[in-house]
């Protein structure tokens, strides 16, 4: 009751408010000669009227940013709350048709109650979900209205939204529908009249291939549901949550997508995210390869044997034991390889960069290799000097060639050792001046800018004291020739 009381108190205000604006909008169209709908400012801009429930004429909201800031605050929380349901409503009947398909061939039989009920709550949570997406929807044509200060809703009802409307409406709309459907309804569909006790669907044996083959297509279509994952990751995300990130964002004209999310969730929990991507697409893969192959009686028909294949074409290895043999499969597993692939293009990545040295790292690493190179070249320059010695007393000896030419040999080693040192130095230090980094080397910059300015404005102080000093030594002259001038004046005067 509280709260009540406070929100008419919160619109009474807001209402009393809304008034006084309107009353001196009236006011100053006649001062400006105007009064009609339409009113004039000085500017000769118009400004639109609305009228509220109250017959009294209302001013737009020039004041009420407020209101519309806290109005845009309830409907993004309601976007949220709506998004949580729907993903949770999806999520639901995704459960319930494996549930469904996994416990009526074995539990109860196609037809019964049971079967029945199933398949009721299947649809039940289907149409909770079409009713939530409207919703959904809904609020978001709500929020356009109030981000673009517009007041006819079908502005924001553009072909683009309307399309993705409509095709988000039918992706959730589909799930299996067959179990309604009499057994005697099937032989006006064609096909052949095989009883398949072992359907991979809750279907009596009067159904025909073409309903199992529909049936299935309506199950393995429910997983399209978890595209509402990307939503709620995105409205649940701390980048869209957190005001500073939308500043700077609009600052630097980022768009709030679930692309950018996923980028800073790499960036920030690279392996999380990718374990947890590979190991919920290799279970519901693995389930919807079992659900194509149970029905042909064939081994990939059982969920270890599924999950073994799926496993393998994953990782692009292909044993050649086991491989699909329905269209459905086929098509499972073909789409698999293309999901390994990308992720284990993006695996290579993670780890590399996980495996990688940082700034700090290479800059002690490099340092060290530097100085244990410095003390190789030491020890072969001292070497050269050694083998120029010991030539230079084998030649001076005159006795032993054989022991001269060893020198000789050992001399050219050394020295080929010293350059090869030198050059491997060299190219260290240069690949190390190649990863400079650029924050210090910006501190650096700012550093000497500092500086300078300093120095600048000494110096500029300096001279102003200089130019001061200049023209005190110049009145000084002056004052000092006037004096001088009186002086021989006087002088000339007493002569005389």
């Amino acid at each position: 009751m509280e709260d009540k009381g406070t929100e008419v108190c919160v619109d009474w205000r807001q209402e009393r408010a809304m008034e006084m604006t309107a009353r001196l909008s009236h006011f100053n169209s006649k001062v400006d000669g105007r009064n009609c709908d339409g009113l004039v400012n000085h500017n000769g801009e118009t400004t639109e009227i609305t009228v509220s429930l109250s017959g009294k004429r209302l001013s737009p909201i020039e004041g009420g940013n407020l209101y519309r800031l806290r109005e845009r605050k309830f409907l993004l929380e309601d976007k949220k709350r709506l998004c949580t349901w729907a993903l949770g409503t999806a999520l639901l009947g995704i459960l319930l048709m494996i549930l469904h398909a996994e416990l009526c061939p074995i539990v109860y039989q196609p037809g019964s109650i049971h079967a029945l009920s199933i398949n009721g709550l299947i649809s039940f949570s289907t149409g909770c979900l079409l009713i939530l997406i409207i919703a959904f929807h809904y609020k978001d044509i709500r929020l356009f209205i109030i981000d673009h200060n517009q007041v006819d809703w079908r502005i924001a009802m553009t072909s683009n939204r309307v399309l993705g409307i409509s095709l988000e409406l039918i992706v959730c709309a589909i799930h299996p529908v067959a179990t309604y459907l009499r057994p005697d309804m099937g032989n006006r569909l064609g096909g052949k009249s095989e009883g398949n006790s072992s359907a991979p669907l809750c279907l009596s044996s009067s159904h025909k291939e073409v309903m199992l083959d529909v049936e299935l297509l309506l199950s393995a279509l429910m997983f399209l549901r978890l595209y509402l994952v990307h939503r709620a990751v995105l409205l649940h995300s701390k980048v869209l949550l957190s005001a500073s990130y939308r500043s700077i964002g609009s600052l630097n004209n980022i768009n709030f997508t679930f692309r950018f999310v996923l980028k800073v969730l790499m960036n920030q929990y690279p392996a999380r995210t990718l374990l947890v991507f590979i190991m919920f697409f290799w279970l519901s893969a693995a389930w919807m390869l079992r659900l194509c192959e149970r029905q042909e009686q064939v081994e990939t028909g059982g969920m270890d044997t599924a999950l073994w294949l799926i496993a393998i074409t994953f990782l692009t290895v292909g044993y050649g034991d086991v491989s699909p043999c329905t269209s459905c499969g086929k098509v499972v597993c073909l789409f698999t390889g293309v999901m390994g692939v990308a992720c284990t293009a993006m695996l290579v990545a993670v780890m590399t960069k996980k495996l990688a040295l940082n700034k700090g790292e290479k800059h002690v690493h490099f340092f060290m290799m530097d100085i244990q190179i410095s003390k190789r070249i030491r020890h072969a320059a001292a070497n050269v000097l050694r083998e120029c010695w010991l030539l230079h007393r084998t030649t001076q000896a005159k006795d032993n060639s054989g022991e001269h030419r060893h020198h000789q040999r050992c001399l050219l080693e050394a020295i080929r050792v010293f350059r090869h040192l030198r050059l491997k130095q060299r190219k260290l230090r240069d690949y190390a001046s190649e990863m400079v980094d650029l924050s210090k080397m910006q501190m650096i910059m700012c550093d000497l800018s500092a500086n300078w300015n300093s120095s600048y404005h000494e110096l500029e102080q300096r001279i102003i004291s200089m130019e001061q000093k200049l023209d005190e030594l110049g009145r000084s002259f002056q004052t000092t020739s006037e004096l001088l001038t009186q002086v021989l004046h006087h002088r000339r005067l007493d002569h005389r």
